[in-house]
């Protein structure tokens, strides 16, 4: 163990209720899975402070950047993020070195008087702040109006009981860890419609050097699916700025990875899917690649699309 063993390892996060709920899990986990005593430090992000929507407000970085400061200011020995949120480029001082087994990668739609998705009537209010969910929404309900919306989950789910929105969605995995996966009127099919790399998953940053402090919860088939989902942003990140859902699985020995690209209005979605032999060290780098390209090679890069 590094020189943080043999005290109290402190673990750092954003301080929304659904941030310390995961915190709270991996912390209990890592403890049982180690026997080391941990404590939570709370920090506040920039995507704490601004009401921006996230098409406008940066997005990458937004709810990590202070993070990381402060791991590397040695204020926290640890950080949890949801995946989902960390920049795909690596980091030069810090690394993840773990990724626990995610929970479910999964869109949920929470709608008024119990309706899935196809019940809505034409000219329903549906919120979300994700580009992708409004660019898939387009596509499957161009009658719905779609209203960008910002404000944590007891926020959001407060415009359907007010009647303000007729429904919004948000991701399967932050309300069960909170326990409110029970307002949840229909969970999205994952493999039509994927979801934002790497969602359902956390990322547990440590300083370069002392990966053994968490990797005890690092799990491989979680790992390489996240991997092969971010490793298609990545690529795409270069020559794209159009919504980006993906899905891998590990199943049978293989990984499978599907990727879509989406114009903003949803008239157009470009979909690429390979599949790999797993495990083998460039297993998840392969596979993106050949989907990343595919896209590209598609038209991916031409897809900004105008928003309606």
């Amino acid at each position: 163990m590094s020189s943080a063993s043999g005290s109290t390892l402190r673990i750092g996060t954003r301080g929304s209720t659904l941030a310390l709920a995961q915190t709270g899990m991996f912390a209990d986990d890592l403890a049982d899975a180690t026997g080391v005593a941990t404590e939570i430090v709370t920090i506040t992000t920039d995507g704490d402070r601004s009401n921006e929507p996230l098409s406008r407000a940066g997005g990458t970085g937004l709810f990590t950047g202070a993070l990381r400061d402060a791991l590397e200011a040695d204020e926290c020995d640890i950080i949890v993020h949801s995946l989902k949120d960390l920049p795909t480029a690596p980091h030069e001082r810090l690394v993840v070195a773990a990724i626990p087994a995610r929970e479910d990668p999964r869109d949920a739609l929470i709608a008024r008087d119990g309706l899935t998705l196809d019940e809505l009537p034409a000219g329903a209010r549906i919120g979300t702040g994700s580009p992708r969910r409004m660019a898939q929404l387009r596509a499957r309900r161009p009658d719905l109006q779609v209203v960008d919306i910002r404000g944590n989950v007891d926020t959001r789910l407060g415009k359907v009981t007010s009647g303000e929105l007729d429904a919004v969605i948000l991701a399967a995995a932050g309300l069960r860890r909170i326990g409110r996966a029970d307002v949840v009127t229909e969970f999205l099919d994952a493999d039509a419609w994927p979801t934002a790399p790497g969602q359902g998953a956390l990322a547990v940053e440590v300083r370069r050097g002392e990966e053994d402090l968490v990797s005890a919860l690092d799990h491989a088939e979680t790992r390489a699916a996240v991997e092969a989902e971010r490793g298609v942003l990545a690529l795409l990140e270069a020559g794209c700025s159009a919504p980006v859902g993906a899905r891998a699985v590990v199943d049978a020995g293989l990984l499978l990875l599907s990727a879509s690209v989406y114009s903003l209005d949803g008239t157009t979605i470009l979909t690429s899917s390979h599949a790999t032999v797993w495990p083998e060290p460039e297993a998840a780098r392969d596979i993106a690649s050949a989907v990343a390209r595919e896209l590209l090679d598609a038209g991916a890069a031409d897809l900004t699309g105008e928003r309606p």
